[in-house]
């Protein structure tokens, strides 16, 4: 019998050239945004990504487009504050959040990117799926799982992506998994595969790209 929230299955051939092909046309930086009025128009497919702040968010968006300074990594916690749009071709918008928990930040800046953040999410008729970015060695903190819940109250469908998986120790993966699942059991917005990846190996984004692209 199959555990909740399954790993998901390598793609198939088509569904991974679909996606390698996506990915390996133009992508660019478009826009960042820190009032709603900036938002560009919701004409296309649209995916974003969340995570708590040094999830790795941007070395991921480097790795599955790539590009190797695409999104701009940063060691200092909190310190993107904007809703960051990226093209992928003329078909899509990958959109870089905010990070969350612990940024160094004023509290007033904090509230404000997260009312953007929040205003984002419950408004964007266009977004298809939200991808939650959860470190691999330390599994759903608190934050995550309040930013879940906002996930759940805008129904925005989201699904879970394991980082860092090769910094993770043997004996403490499926302990961590465990703990994901009974997480997740909580959210009725989560999709019920999990994708385990690491920017530093490839591991995982075939299948990432793959979701991405067969979601329109």
């Amino acid at each position: 019998m199959s555990p909740p929230f399954p790993l998901a299955a390598d793609p198939e051939p088509e569904a991974e050239e679909r996606g390698r092909r996506l990915f390996a046309g133009p992508v660019d930086f478009l826009k960042g945004v820190v009032a709603l009025e900036g938002l560009p128009p919701a004409d296309r497919l649209e995916v974003c990504f969340a995570g708590r702040s040094n999830v790795g968010k941007s070395s991921l968006i480097n790795a599955l487009t790539g590009r190797k300074a695409l999104a701009r990594a940063s060691n200092t916690p909190g310190r993107t504050q904007e809703i960051n749009f990226f093209t992928a071709g003329d078909t899509a918008y990958l959109v870089d959040l905010p990070g969350y928990g612990f940024a160094e930040a004023p509290k007033a800046v904090v509230a404000k990117w997260q009312a953007l953040l929040r205003a984002y999410l419950a408004g964007r008729p266009n977004l298809r799926r939200a991808f939650v970015l959860i470190d691999h060695r330390h599994g759903i903190k608190p934050p995550d799982a309040e930013i879940m819940a906002l996930l759940d109250r805008a129904a925005v469908p989201f699904q879970t992506v394991l980082t860092k998986a090769d910094k993770v120790k043997a004996a403490d993966r499926d302990a961590v998994l465990a703990q994901v699942r009974a997480g997740l059991a909580k959210h009725p917005a989560a999709f019920p595969e999990l994708i385990v990846t690491s920017s530093q190996t490839g591991l995982g984004l075939p299948t990432l790209r793959a979701v991405i692209a067969g979601l329109d």
